[in-house]
């Protein structure tokens, strides 16, 4: 590490001229960055950045994760010459503002009073952060590729494990890096649109190894600087990440939830520092379900299988993105957009649907049907689901498409919904019964919260009516379960709770096709999403797709709509 007396300790203030003596290749010093960014590069660094091109092209992506999480107090630790804290301090959070280098904070500074803000500034080494700043933080963040100055694998550690020290014990980590997978594998190209927004300043590297990257910054007047970067692959940091106690990691690729390897420009990596704790509250004995027993034990797997990365990960990237449930392949081939064509055709089966209506999706998953009718029909949806993993994207997305006033996310069980009675003049839900030991207690709980007269409209993989017992034995092993429904068992039980069957639509061909279709994209992209969810999991979920397909081919399987009306 560069040592630096009390004399030069911030040379960079006035330093003009960079310097890496005589072999600059040679230079991977984690100290070294401060050198590098000597006044007059500074000085000319937001030409580079565009403040303005900048904050059209990342939106207020980094807003809404933090909001969409209930983060106020920030720990903008690179901050540049400001950007991040200036965007942040601006939309109401509580920052502060750390960076290394005294001309980077200095112009942050001075950035910031041209706005009529004053930063919290400190000057802090990563390895060293906690000892020079107060309390605890909602949220760090690390952003413009700024952990790749980071040459040491002990020191990149070392700032992780301050990093994590300095948030509260349900913090959030936001640092991103260059896509150097794909610059190390495919060589370097940009979109340009993203990070470095400048049009007149060209970024480009002109030394590549798998330690060093070294781009050169050129500016319209001629002047040109470089910066020594650790290529960081991605796979690595999401490594360490976890190694440095973080419970889950969900990367994006230039502020997009999923993306091909070799396109984005940038990733970003969201890590957890605890997962979200659970209010798991228990089904009232007096309607008539145990505490205790089988309905829990199915609730619990069921939580913890859906807040696993692998699953999060796997659902978003294959099964259909904000819409995880079988779809209807009437006019489409592909996987998207044949779910969202069952939430159109549910949408459709729904009377009275508007401005005035209160819907609550049981299961609600990643919300693109609560996305859709809120953004379609202008209603309010209420989002009950049991993984938290999922309303955490639920919500930001909500946020991402402007619709987080009129859709609430709430962590619970559909055995025992939170809400009170004749609230809702819709309950919704698609595959998601299944899960459930005591299915005809969800229907006592919607029609308890639905207005006299509201519909329940509802999708669920079932068994056929006339399943020989035992056939389905692979189907339920790998869902945790000990039967599914079936269309004549929700009309009994609909009749048994005070339903009325408005509608039963037999859709089942799509049953099948869908869990084909998703074990051919598996498949064809497994190399590709096996980076993002583990082999053994892919594994699994392939043979437990084949199950259902062998299932739908034997005749056992159903699937369908079904609408049932409170009198």
């Amino acid at each position: 590490m560069t040592i630096l007396t009390a004399r030069d300790a911030n040379a960079e203030l006035v330093a003009e001229r960079q310097d890496y003596g005589t072999d600059p290749l040679a230079v991977r010093d984690t100290g070294h960055y401060r050198a590098e960014y000597v006044k007059t590069f500074v000085e000319k660094w937001d030409e580079l950045i565009d403040w303005d091109a900048r904050a059209a092209s990342e939106g207020n992506f980094f807003i809404d994760v933090l909001r969409s999480r209930g983060k106020h107090k920030v720990l903008d630790v690179a901050c540049g010459t400001g950007f991040h804290s200036v965007r942040l301090t601006e939309a109401g959070f509580d920052v502060t503002s750390v960076d290394g280098s005294a001309a980077m904070l200095a112009k942050a500074f001075d950035n910031a009073k041209k706005r009529n803000l004053i930063l919290k500034a400190t000057q802090s080494d990563w390895r060293w952060l906690n000892r020079d700043i107060q309390g605890k933080y909602d949220a760090v963040v690390c952003l413009g590729n700024s952990f790749t100055h980071l040459f040491d694998e002990a020191d990149r550690r070392r700032a992780l494990a301050e990093f994590y020290a300095a948030l509260k014990h349900d913090g959030i980590l936001i640092i991103d890096q260059r896509n150097y997978d794909a610059i190390l594998d495919d060589g370097f190209k940009t979109k340009h649109r993203y990070y470095y927004c400048g049009d007149k300043v060209s970024a480009e590297p002109e030394h590549t190894d798998d330690g060093l990257v070294r781009f050169r910054y050129q500016f319209p007047d001629d002047s040109s600087y470089t910066l020594n970067m650790f290529p960081l692959r991605k796979n690595y940091t999401r490594t360490l990440l976890s190694q440095a106690g973080f419970q889950r990691v969900h990367t994006y690729g230039d502020f997009q939830e999923t993306f091909q390897e070799t396109e984005p420009d940038y990733l970003i990596h969201v890590a957890e520092k605890a997962m979200p704790a659970r209010t798991r509250a228990p089904v009232h004995a007096k309607r008539g379900t145990p505490k205790h027993g089988r309905s829990q034990d199915v609730r619990a797997v069921t939580e913890e299988y859906y807040d696993s990365n692998d699953a999060d990960q796997f659902y978003y990237d294959i099964w259909g993105g904000e819409d995880i449930h079988i779809g209807i392949y009437d006019t489409t081939d592909a996987i998207k957009a044949a779910s969202r064509a069952t939430v159109e055709a549910m949408a459709r089966r729904v009377e009275g649907l508007g401005r005035e209506s209160r819907v609550l999706d049981l299961g609600a998953g990643y919300g693109g049907a609560a996305r859709y009718l809120a953004h379609t029909h202008r209603c309010e949806v209420v989002c009950l689901n049991i993984s938290e993993a999922q309303n955490d994207t639920n919500r930001f997305l909500n946020r991402r498409q402007g619709l987080a006033n009129y859709i609430s996310v709430k962590h619970g069980s559909f055995e025992d919904v939170p809400e009170p009675d004749a609230s809702f003049d819709v309950v919704w839900s698609q595959d998601a019964f299944l899960h459930s030991a005591h299915r005809e207690q969800i229907l006592r709980e919607a029609f308890r919260v639905l207005k006299p007269g509201g519909q329940l409209v509802f999708t669920d993989p079932m068994q056929a009516d006339d399943c020989p017992p035992g056939v389905l034995q692979p189907v339920y092993d790998r869902i945790h379960l000990e039967s599914l429904g079936s269309f004549a068992f929700y009309a009994e039980a609909a009749e048994r709770t005070g339903f009325r069957v408005e509608d039963s639509i037999d859709l089942t061909p799509n049953l099948r096709r869908h869990y084909a279709r998703v074990a051919e994209d598996l498949r064809s992209q497994y190399d590709a999403v096996a980076k993002r969810s583990s082999k053994s999991y892919l594994d699994r979920m392939l043979v437990g797709l084949d199950n259902w397909v062998k299932a739908a081919d034997s005749g056992h399987m159903a699937w369908g709509i079904l609408r049932l009306r409170k009198p």
